[in-house]
């Protein structure tokens, strides 16, 4: 991880909270980490706590510092996670929709994505939901599937992000692949 350039993309799921031990975790490891959160992410986890484990300013707007926030970020990036993904991101990347930062960073980022979808299970079980899941895995993202277990809203099944351990495994498998492209 040392030296590798991540963004890392936060969205207003309540999962938010354990993508503060990702990010730490991945600069633990040495990995330079930007943060872009939503604005449904900042209600739930303050821009300041990532500004403390990463040590840069966090970007919340499209019309923030720089000319052109979404290109700055995705050619200093070589992967790019949301983790937590919630249903309404999955379904502007699936749509190529982009009406914030974190949207436009989807379609301008040239490396591998990876999205750690996190959600209510009815939510997650729509057909909506699993038909841009199968639309995002087709068109090449990397969709870590939420784990079964409690849920913040008291229900038990299938909708919890995946555990920050796994995802910084599937972040670390993925720069080793873009190493191997390499040789």
């Amino acid at each position: 991880m040392r030296g590798r350039s991540l963004v890392i993309g936060v969205t207003g799921g309540i999962a938010a909270y354990k993508t503060a031990a990702l990010v730490s975790q991945l600069v633990q490891a040495g990995a330079e980490v930007s943060v872009v959160m939503t604005a449904s992410a900042v209600q739930l986890v303050g821009p300041k706590t990532f500004e403390a484990l990463t040590g840069r300013p966090v970007r919340t707007d499209v019309f923030g510092p720089g000319a052109h926030p979404h290109i700055e970020l995705a050619d200093a990036a070589e992967v790019l996670c949301v983790a937590p993904a919630t249903a309404n991101l999955l379904a502007k990347a699936a749509w190529g929709l982009a009406d914030d930062l974190l949207s436009t960073l989807l379609l301008s980022f040239h490396g591998p994505m990876i999205l750690a979808p996190a959600m209510n299970s009815q939510m997650w079980n729509k057909p909506a939901v699993q038909r841009n899941v199968r639309r995002l895995r087709d068109d090449g993202f990397v969709l870590i599937d939420p784990e079964e277990g409690y849920l913040s809203c008291g229900a038990v099944g299938p909708g919890r992000m995946a555990s920050p351990e796994r995802i910084f495994q599937v972040i670390a498998a993925t720069l080793a692949t873009l190493d191997e492209r390499q040789v």
